[in-house]
């Protein structure tokens, strides 16, 4: 086994959805078992206990609750065990419902299969992933519940111009890819800011960012 294989559940009722998901995940993304329903995905996520659940918001099944029932049945195996929704709805009440239950990122099925096995990895490695233009809900939804953080402007003097931009969009759920199309840079530059951003602030990971800049209200 590839030691950066991503063992994958897969959940949606619709078959040839499945199937094209497979078929556009890369070699590194193996999907090692498949629900369509609520029930039949608790069950098999908690026999599996997988790095990455892709699932969609609206599944048959359970008590209704769709995609964030799946994952509040198995909140005890967060810890090892992430959420990635995959939907075709942009609704602001489903992307929260799913990010409240504990998924770790949201994108939409208009996602292209290279992002979205890209997606899958940054999930599995810990970092919130989001569309873009869907990160705007998670902050508005969670970032009051941190308005009593500190402003934190003696720590945004540490960045540079270019280092707030980068830090804004990655923040953002901006694919490094994304980024460096929207500033007009290279991928390897994206990396090195985020990198000394990381360090000048004091944090470990891209989630973390998200929070310390939802908490600032920077986006």
């Amino acid at each position: 086994m590839s030691e950066d294989r991503v063992d994958v559940v897969l959940v949606d009722d619709h078959l040839m959805f499945r199937a094209g998901v497979r078929a556009s995940l890369d070699g590194s993304i193996h999907v090692v078992g498949e629900a369509d329903d609520v029930d039949a995905a608790i069950t098999l996520v908690r026999a599996l206990q997988p790095p990455v659940v892709v699932l969609d918001v609206h599944l048959p099944g359970g008590a209704g609750g769709g995609g964030a029932e799946v994952i509040t049945a198995c909140a005890d195996l967060l810890t090892t065990t992430r959420f990635l929704a995959l939907s075709v709805s942009d609704s602001a009440e489903d992307v929260v419902a799913v990010i409240r239950a504990g998924a770790r990122g949201y994108v939409t099925k208009a996602i292209t299969g290279p992002d979205l096995s890209d997606a899958v990895r940054r999930v599995a490695g810990g970092d919130a992933v989001f569309s873009p233009r869907l990160a705007g809900f998670v902050l508005d939804a969670f970032g009051a519940a941190a308005g009593d953080v500190a402003t934190g402007d003696d720590e945004l003097d540490r960045l540079s111009a270019r280092e707030r931009e980068v830090m804004r969009l990655i923040a953002r759920g901006y694919s490094y890819r994304e980024v460096a199309g929207e500033l007009f840079i290279s991928i390897k530059t994206v990396e090195t800011h985020v990198s000394a951003v990381l360090r000048k602030l004091q944090l470990s990971s891209r989630h973390e960012l998200t929070r310390w800049a939802a908490a600032r209200r920077l986006l």
